[in-house]
């Protein structure tokens, strides 16, 4: 079995029974020996105690005086959003399940960071066992901004960090990627090149094409079944669709915010500009495997899925809003 993304740090922690993730210490030292907490010589005394005390015991109770008393701001900042972060995790009995809270509270006040981080690892607990390429290069869409790459005839999506113009998105990943260099080069996954993403699933650099039709469509589709599944315990169909035409749009989820926009000014019958609609990449008819579960939709339509792009050609997934914005009763309980 091939193994992948091992930049999630998804090999440091355990799993529990039901299969979801334990924090370990080994995990959570992941974070204390990144580059950004790594005290420098001129590190004030505190800060060096700190990370040396951590490294030892990193779940020891850290209080906010001792942070506020490290003397560098941007370290002191640093060291506020790890300890909130590795408070959470803390906090719940899983992985699972410190995500799903924070989401479904409503207030996010991590940077998007440590959220990417930790829907990289979850996801790729969700795939575990996974041997198709394609579902894996589009789950890359839940943790990693991607950018549209002009191409006549198809849309064609790469790595926001590979193909950006300056490179200037830090990287996402737990582990730095493992220190493996990316080249900037892009290859489009296809069915003759899809044996070597196994060799470059770390470093994000192959290209996606969600042209219409594509096996990729079908695959981002799997990628949110398995995603719905693994976080809510409930079983879906989702299917690409060419077209919103003679669909009643009874209840729809944005898959980022851009989508959600636009999916807003559907919902209030208001028609799209050429402009906005052409922001549209994808759409995707849900439908659940029990309709008990199903609240709040007239004579069980289908919910509607839709991806869309920035007006910078940018793509910023939100795979939250797949577990927040289905129409489902009692979503606390269901889980």
């Amino acid at each position: 079995m091939n193994d992948f993304w091992l930049a999630s740090g998804h090999h440091l922690l355990d799993r529990n029974a039901s299969g979801e993730l334990v924090v370990t210490d080994e995990f959570l030292k992941a974070y204390f020996v990144r580059p950004e907490l790594l005290p420098p010589a001129d590190a004030c005394n505190v800060e060096r105690s700190l990370h040396r005390e951590l490294l030892a015991d990193p779940r020891r109770r850290v209080g906010a005086d001792e942070v506020s008393a490290i003397v560098d701001a941007d370290a002191r900042e640093n060291w506020q959003f790890v300890l909130v972060f590795r408070d959470l995790l803390l906090r719940h009995r899983t992985l699972e399940a410190a995500y799903l809270a924070l989401v479904r509270s409503g207030s996010i006040s991590l940077p998007p960071l440590f959220i990417n981080q930790l829907v990289h690892v979850i996801l790729r607990n969700a795939l575990d066992g996974c041997e198709d390429p394609f579902v894996l290069r589009a789950g890359e869409l839940f943790f990693r901004p991607q950018r549209i790459m002009p191409h006549e005839r198809k849309l064609l999506l790469g790595d926001e960090e590979i193909v950006g113009e300056r490179n200037t998105t830090p990287v996402l990943s737990l582990m730095s990627m493992l220190g493996d260099a990316t080249s900037g080069e892009v290859d489009v996954l296809n069915e003759e090149n899809a044996d070597r993403y196994w060799r470059r699933s770390d470093r994000f650099d192959m290209g996606l094409d969600l042209t219409d039709g594509s096996r990729a469509r079908a695959a981002l589709a799997q990628v949110m079944t398995r995603w719905i599944s693994h976080l809510l315990g409930i079983d879906v169909t989702i299917e690409p669709l060419s077209e919103l035409r003679n669909a009643r749009l009874a209840w729809y989820v944005g898959l980022d915010s851009e989508a959600t926009r636009i999916g807003d000014r559907l919902w209030h019958g208001e028609s799209l500009d050429q402009r906005t609609a052409g922001r549209v990449l994808a759409l995707f008819r849900l439908t659940f495997a029990d309709a008990a579960l199903v609240a709040d939709v007239p004579d069980r339509e289908p919910v509607h899925l839709i991806l869309a792009m920035t007006s910078d050609q940018i793509v910023k997934m939100k795979p939250q809003n797949l577990l927040t914005g289905l129409p489902i009763k009692r979503l606390e309980d269901v889980s």
